[in-house]
């Protein structure tokens, strides 16, 4: 195979003998180098063979900045400029789906911060946490901290700022204005307003129902973000229990059924 597989693949292809083709595509894929696989990336296009095809693709595009100073690099560009442009979109495609994902990995932590910021927020204004809390639940020196301290104690700072900021009247404390986006994002996620004990939740509805252009779709949208950000979150730690609780009941049962 290594020595005659681009012949082999030829010759099962011209004479169609599918098994051959596949042995040699796969041989041929196994045996890729950066001095050929120009080479065979031109015969697996002629061949009609996709999977090959796509694997010199890759490779091309990874080790680009050796693959240009091969032999087959420059006969390419000589006599072959279409495959050449092929190649060259190919890896920019790749590009840009890697920074697609990257963008949208960075978008769902935004999200999932945002997530666990109204589950804290809910959290302080509902059981208290640590310094900060409702008026009916003071605090305890024996109350320690929540397993999201490090969201929570930096909405805690951002509450104490915003309970006696004096720039907060007039719009011109930054901070306030996050404070305020977070309880108006709160608000259009709280499905239980009437018995929330999160400040301004009902007032920040019933002002979204008089002023329905408030509401914006970008708004919108960034809700059912967070939300669909939140389920996941909910689904993956629920899915992440199991599987220690399965652990755990397999570690018992082998620990059981060992005999001393």
């Amino acid at each position: 195979m290594e020595k005659y597989g681009i012949h082999l693949l030829a010759l099962s292809h011209v004479y169609s003998v599918p098994q051959l083709k596949q042995r040699c595509t796969k041989g041929l894929g196994e045996r890729l180098t950066i001095d050929n696989v120009v080479d065979v990336l031109q015969l697996a296009r002629l061949c009609d063979a996709p999977d090959l095809y796509l694997r010199c693709m890759k490779l091309a595009a990874s080790r680009f900045k050796a693959v240009e100073k091969t032999e087959g690099w420059k006969f390419l560009q000589d006599h072959d400029p279409w495959l050449e442009l092929q190649i060259l979109q190919f890896m920019d495609e790749a590009e840009s789906r890697i920074k697609r994902t990257r963008r949208r990995r960075q978008e769902q932590g935004l999200y999932l911060q945002l997530s666990e910021a109204m589950e804290c927020l809910e959290h302080i204004c509902t059981e208290g946490c640590t310094s900060v809390g409702p008026y009916e639940v003071g605090p305890t020196k024996n109350r320690g901290p929540c397993s999201k301290f490090a969201t929570c104690q930096g909405l805690q700072l951002l509450i104490r700022h915003f309970a006696t900021c004096k720039k907060r009247v007039n719009g011109g404390c930054l901070r306030c204005k996050r404070m305020w986006q977070l309880l108006r994002l709160h608000s259009s996620m709280c499905e239980q307003s009437d018995s929330c004990r999160v400040p301004l939740c009902r007032q920040f509805k019933l002002k979204a129902q008089l002023e329905k252009k408030g509401d914006d779709g970008r708004w919108r949208l960034l809700v059912k973000k967070v939300v669909s950000a939140k389920t996941i979150s909910s689904l993956s730690q629920q899915k992440r229990k199991r599987m220690e609780e399965s652990r755990g009941t397999m570690g018992d049962y082998s620990i059981r059924s060992f005999k001393l």
